[in-house]
């Protein structure tokens, strides 16, 4: 849904709860976590965050907080406080002068221990999204050298009429959030230790 001016809360309240009978955009869940899922471009960053338990434990933290889009351009709203399969979010975006309001869900989680404890999850695109697809977000902490990484992967085709006319500008809009939500959760990881 584009739009010429921000979207207020009470207007974000009204898409989430329209975004409840709002069915997924695409039918492959776990497309994500393919290695090449076919007809989506496949997208992935990773960023180490720091080193040990505490480091991860503020990771997951800012994950659970949605940091990774708290980026001044881009936000979302989740229609819960907790992160779960079935919760839906909206993302806003701010861009060429106008906004974009988009909605997801969260389709499923990733936890894991050993070796590398992992925690995650992904969401999938709604019908009312310009996108089509699913982004995944993680979090792991590998035991052998402590090191804590945020990783997150995208596999998605434009669905809009204008995602697809503007392909190219698209495509830099995506990458320009895999580098600023590294950062993000960069910052939010340190900003928490002081």
């Amino acid at each position: 849904m584009f739009r010429f001016t921000e979207p207020s809360h009470s207007d974000i309240q009204r898409f989430l709860a329209a975004a409840a009978a709002s069915p997924l955009s695409y039918v492959d869940v776990g497309i994500a976590s393919q290695s090449d899922p076919a007809g989506y471009q496949l997208d992935e960053a990773e960023v180490l965050l720091g080193s040990g338990e505490v480091v991860f434990e503020r990771a997951v933290l800012s994950l659970q907080s949605w940091k990774m889009f708290d980026l001044g351009w881009m936000q979302a709203t989740p229609s819960a406080e907790s992160i779960a399969p079935s919760v839906n979010v909206a993302v806003v975006v701010k861009h060429l002068g106008f906004w974009s309001l988009n909605g997801c869900r969260v389709v499923y989680m990733i936890s894991s221990e050993g070796r590398t404890e992992r925690y995650g999850f992904a969401y999938g695109t709604l019908n009312n999204h310009a996108e089509e697809g699913e982004e995944l977000f993680e979090v792991s902490l590998e035991r052998g050298t402590g090191n804590v990484f945020y990783r997150l992967r995208a596999a998605s085709r434009p669905r809009a009429v204008l995602a697809r006319l503007g392909y190219p500008y698209t495509r830099l809009l995506q990458s320009k959030f895999r580098a600023d939500s590294c950062r993000r959760m960069k910052q939010a990881v340190n900003d928490a230790r002081t």
